[in-house]
């Protein structure tokens, strides 16, 4: 089988730097998407806004406090589709092979592309260059032979920039990569794998499947494989869509948009690595509130394109709860994907006890 050629683009702080596109006084300054108002949360902060701590789901306040010189802009998701059915173009311009995961990032596999360019790098290169020059926007790349290996890459020279990583470079490299660092092991995980003096790539290769597998279930079985630089999957332009949910139950009801942010974050990750398992995805992002009292409300935003991202998840659902007035104090929240596929099978949820 013929070694793939995978390029994984992400834009680079996309909503912010549209918002700072467009508005020239923005430019060099601290922002923050979202976040306004006495319980706003923040969707996404620019780069000069992240050495200050600012962070997604972040609650606004905080955000201030931690930045005062901070400004919050609130969302344009028009003009942030709209850039991205440019990006997208200058994609199909080299491939029709295109995965879309969220507005701002996509794999692409140039194998086999239409220009009949040799390098995957050339590629890359190229398509960066033509996103800035359509759209004033920087992109990170990440180019290797596989889509695990291809998102990592892209995450490590950002922002505006690009890595490779050849199959002989692999091993190497996985070795010496925190723990933290790999696509898939969120936060909860990665102090789980602590506990267990896993810290390294090299620390995880230790441990056998069957170990693995005891340790963290079917997930333990994918982090075997990914840590070798095993991922078979394909860039699948044409993903079967299921949809699936996840609700938190709060022993102790909470009317903290904080709270609750950080309560998305996590469910994001869990929402996410069940999309994964499931190869499924959806266009419409629902967020679901149930009062105290029991009485539940719901809010939903669709895109124009499957979601199977964890940060486009966590974004739009900040988004949404940033939205929603909170009338009483909370039970539960949740989150999911719908608007599915024909061929799409009945709904999945899971459900989670918290105590907090």
């Amino acid at each position: 089988m013929s070694i793939r050629k995978i390029i994984h683009i992400d834009m680079d702080a996309f909503y912010a730097s549209v918002e700072q596109r467009d508005n020239p006084d923005l430019r060099g300054k601290p922002i923050a998407v979202g976040g306004g108002g006495e319980r706003g949360v923040v969707m996404t902060a620019s780069y000069e806004a992240r050495p200050y701590g600012v962070r997604s789901a972040m609650p606004g306040r905080k955000a201030k406090e931690l930045c005062p010189d901070l400004t919050f802009v609130p969302t344009n998701f028009d003009a942030y589709r709209e850039a991205s059915q440019k990006i997208r173009a200058i994609f199909y311009d080299y491939t029709d092979l295109v995965e879309p995961l969220s507005l701002d990032e996509a794999y692409l596999d140039v194998t086999e592309n239409k220009h009949s360019i040799p390098y995957a790098t050339q590629v890359a290169k190229e398509i960066r260059e033509r996103i800035f020059e359509d759209t004033s926007l920087t992109s990170s790349a990440g180019v290797s032979f596989n889509k695990f290996l291809a998102k990592t890459a892209s995450d490590i020279n950002k922002p505006n920039g690009m890595k490779v990583i050849l199959p002989e470079d692999a091993p190497a490299f996985l070795e010496a990569m925190k723990i933290e660092k790999f696509h898939g092991i969120g936060k909860a995980t990665a102090a789980k794998m602590h506990k267990l003096e896993i810290y390294t790539g090299a620390d995880l290769k230790q441990l056998s499947e069957h170990e693995l597998h005891q340790r963290f279930g079917k997930a333990g079985i994918h982090y075997y494989h990914i840590v070798r630089g095993n991922d078979n999957r394909a860039v699948n332009p044409n993903q079967e869509r299921k949809s699936i949910s996840v609700e938190n139950t709060f022993r102790q009801d909470t009317r903290d948009k904080g709270i609750l942010a950080d309560e998305l974050k996590d469910m994001s990750e869990s929402l996410n690595a069940r999309i994964k398992k499931a190869k499924a995805s959806g266009k419409t992002i629902t967020l679901k509130i149930k009062y105290s009292d029991f009485k539940s409300i719901t809010r939903s935003i669709t895109i124009d394109h499957p979601i199977a991202d964890i940060d486009e998840i966590l974004r739009l659902g900040v988004h949404l709860l940033d939205k929603t007035e909170l009338s009483k104090t909370v039970r539960l929240i949740g989150i999911g994907i719908s608007n599915l596929s024909d061929d799409s099978e009945s709904d999945e949820t899971l459900q989670l006890n918290l105590g907090i």
